[in-house]
């Protein structure tokens, strides 16, 4: 994923109304840019501190905010990608590169496609009988200032009744003889593994384990950040039990 022109560095100054931040940019002006993720933004958003950030414009003057923040350099150094809205076209964009020695793109692969009650963000296969159904996820949640920085990248960042919800869907694929992929897209410069957070939601680490148990494949995989592009990089383990594990198709 290629930006032209390349995102701007700015400095983040606060983050509010979930969807809003205010930075400030090079020559000294403030604006306020459009924060797209539901999420709680917990070790990527740092409280008390001002932080280097990257932000798009949407060329669109008549949006109410025409800028959007991309990215946050978070502790330890590291950037993490904040945009959840960017996730899907970025695991889509490297699967049909063929990137993705799991994922085969030559029988298509379809965005947003319905199965039972449920919408998955990936399908492989034609859109009106696909044979994988695919739910990414976008995983920030790395260490804290005060944390020891062992590269290990946690879902979710804060409870998650919605991934629980996709987590059974994903079994029910599996159960009527399809398969189902969960891929984590970990937006984080710093990963060297993936891992439920247990300590956050409990359950989706219970269910995220079952799944796996019922067949679910788990697929993990770091993105390259700068302000020039947005790529993944490289597939990464999963810790499940405080140890690294490999992934299928890793």
């Amino acid at each position: 994923m290629e930006f032209v022109p390349s995102l701007e560095s700015v400095t983040l100054l606060r983050r509010y109304k979930r969807f809003l931040a205010d930075v400030r940019r090079a020559d000294g002006s403030e604006i306020t840019v459009h924060c797209p993720n539901t999420g709680s933004m917990r070790h990527c958003v740092l409280p008390g501190q001002m932080q280097r950030a990257l932000i798009s414009d949407s060329g669109n003057p008549k949006r109410k905010y025409r800028h959007t923040l991309e990215a946050l350099e978070v502790a330890h150094g590291h950037w993490a990608g904040v945009n959840t809205s960017r996730t899907n076209a970025l695991v889509a964009e490297a699967v049909r590169a063929g990137r993705i020695d799991a994922l085969d793109p030559a029988e298509g692969v379809e965005m947003e496609v319905k199965y039972a009650d449920s919408r998955f963000d990936l399908a492989l296969g034609a859109r009106q009988a696909p044979h994988t159904f695919i739910e990414v996820k976008n995983v920030t949640l790395g260490p804290g200032p005060d944390d020891r920085d062992d590269g290990v990248i946690a879902f979710p960042d804060s409870v998650t009744e919605r991934g629980q919800k996709h987590l059974k869907t994903l079994m029910q694929v599996v159960a009527e003889g399809k398969r189902a992929v969960l891929f984590f897209c970990v937006q984080h410069s710093g990963a060297q593994a993936a891992r439920p957070a247990d300590e956050i939601d409990a359950r989706y680490g219970q269910l995220l384990r079952e799944a796996i148990e019922a067949g679910v494949e788990v697929l993990a995989w770091r993105t390259r950040i700068s302000a020039d592009c947005f790529e993944l990089d490289c597939p990464l383990p999963l810790a499940l039990e405080g140890e690294f594990q490999s992934l299928a198709g890793g």
